[in-house]
């Protein structure tokens, strides 16, 4: 009897600990997406979003506007697709993984295409840095978003490190909305790789808290989002 009761117990604390564990997965990713939303809102605001009432509005070519709003729907289907966990609508949430990855794939095209034709425009010229050299960073940065969220897709039926390289997959996408805010824009790219990191260092700790332990997706998923980082500057 006594054995019985402790094995009851001992289940009991088990799944007390399973519904622990998933209830802050849901605040955390969840909070991660709303605050990588913002920052995105607040890195474009003025060449983007709020473009029409600068002073001195940027240009804005046809397919700078697609890809603003193809990034745009990125970071609202972060948003809705773990609110989708949070809520329990898991057979929703894998419905729209699908569109997850034909956008992932739209963005891949739109950022190179972007990155190329602002390059030959010579846009980047006036930040000191030659064009071609800086062309690296963006072809760099695609390469390290398609290869994280491939590894996403491939890893979907492993709950915990899917949401883990989803995450780390957009923080590649929020380095450019990062470095192009306010104060951040003046500390160069060890300032807004710096910052960028943080979230990073956020999702390890997080992984510390609840598992006791870094999560092999976070781990080696953020060594190659951090490493990545001076390969495109060298």
């Amino acid at each position: 009897m006594q054995q019985t009761n402790a094995l009851v117990s001992s289940s009991d604390l088990e799944a007390q600990s399973f519904d622990r564990t998933r209830t802050n997965d849901r605040v955390f990713f969840g909070g991660i997406a709303w605050v990588l939303s913002v920052t995105v809102l607040a890195g474009f605001s003025r060449t983007y979003y709020f473009n029409d009432f600068v002073a001195d509005p940027f240009p804005l070519s046809p397919l700078m506007h697609l890809h603003g709003a193809v990034y745009s729907a990125w970071m609202l289907l972060l948003v809705l697709q773990t609110t989708l966990i949070a809520r329990g609508r898991v057979r929703l949430h894998r419905r729209l993984g699908i569109a997850g990855c034909v956008i992932a794939a739209s963005m891949v095209v739109l950022g190179i295409a972007v990155a190329v034709t602002r390059t030959a425009d010579g846009v980047t010229a006036d930040r000191g840095v030659p064009p071609l050299v800086f062309l690296a960073v963006p072809l760099v940065g695609m390469l390290v978003f398609a290869a994280l969220f491939a590894a996403a897709v491939l890893l979907r039926r492993n709950a915990a490190a899917h949401k883990r390289l989803v995450i780390l997959a957009t923080l590649e996408m929020v380095t450019a909305a990062v470095a192009r805010l306010p104060v951040v824009e003046t500390w160069g790219p060890l300032g807004f790789f710096g910052v960028i990191d943080v979230f990073v260092i956020a999702l390890l700790a997080y992984d510390l808290a609840s598992l006791r332990r870094v999560h092999p997706a976070t781990l080696w998923g953020g060594l190659f989002f951090v490493l990545s980082q001076p390969l495109g500057l060298v």
